[in-house]
């Protein structure tokens, strides 16, 4: 044990590895029962404040990543209500997990100390904070930025149509045909299609032929940050869970610590 302190690097360990799944008052109980040692919950959110964890370091080059917000609870004076505050979470694919709170200096700066590809493919949502982020990543020529395709379906159905106008547009939309969809809804006059219209030019660079993509097998959505996300809230919105601004870094770094398997 290290001088001064009154649980073993072991101990510790273990409490850390159940504070990141659940909250400190049952992690505190779950020790108890495990080991015959109470930890009280205080000590347990104490140690992870007090705990650095490095950022993970890519192994290979960074070919393919994708970016979402997440929400969480933060903590107010006393007699106002708690405010819900985004958080950006980045999912290097099957490489890295991470997240960070108000700070996508670090994010960006994070991203670029790693090794990145010839090409990386950055994928992500409609939201152009999303895509504000991602441009800051390389240079413009090495990034291949692609809309996630459950999002560009979301936002198809909803214009005004029928079905088999809906079938159509998502066929020219699969293989990435924009051009053919704006003079489809022109020639069909379908109603309530201006929005889309306009989605569709905003995002004209970043719709691409999916059925390409996916039969040589690249993703095709940002689903693999949207799990990360949920992993996320799994832990940061248990029950009546809220947290403090300045201790909603810390938290986020011990739960993806968690994800990237860096705590066993």
């Amino acid at each position: 044990m290290e001088k001064g302190k009154r649980q073993s690097p072991y101990l510790q360990k273990c409490c850390l590895l159940l504070s990141a799944n659940e909250s400190y008052a049952r992690a505190e109980e779950d020790i108890a029962t495990l080991t015959g040692i109470k930890i009280s919950h205080s000590t347990q959110q104490r140690l992870v404040h007090r705990t650095n964890w490095e950022e993970p370091k890519l192994e290979k080059p960074n070919e393919e990543m994708s970016l979402d917000g997440g929400m969480i609870r933060v903590r107010t004076e006393k007699g106002k209500p708690c405010e819900w505050k985004e958080y950006k979470g980045l999912n290097v694919h099957e490489q890295a997990k991470v997240a960070y709170f108000k700070d996508n200096e670090s994010l960006c700066s994070w991203v670029n100390s790693q090794p990145l590809a010839e090409k990386v493919v950055c994928l992500g949502d409609g939201h152009d904070g999303v895509w504000s982020i991602f441009a800051q990543i390389g240079v413009s020529e090495q990034r291949e930025e692609i809309l996630d395709w459950y999002h560009l379906m979301e936002n198809a159905h909803k214009i005004t149509a029928s079905k088999r106008d809906l079938e159509i547009i998502e066929s020219f939309l699969w293989r990435g045909k924009t051009r053919e969809v704006k003079k489809y809804i022109k020639k069909q006059k379908i109603i309530n299609s201006v929005d889309f219209i306009n989605y569709l030019n905003h995002h004209q660079h970043r719709i691409i032929d999916y059925q390409t993509r996916q039969e040589n097998g690249g993703a095709i959505g940002s689903g693999a940050v949207e799990s990360l996300v949920k992993q996320i809230a799994s832990r940061v919105k248990l029950s009546g869970a809220q947290w403090a601004f300045e201790n909603v870094p810390k938290v986020l770094k011990h739960r993806c610590a968690y994800l990237n398997n860096v705590l066993s």
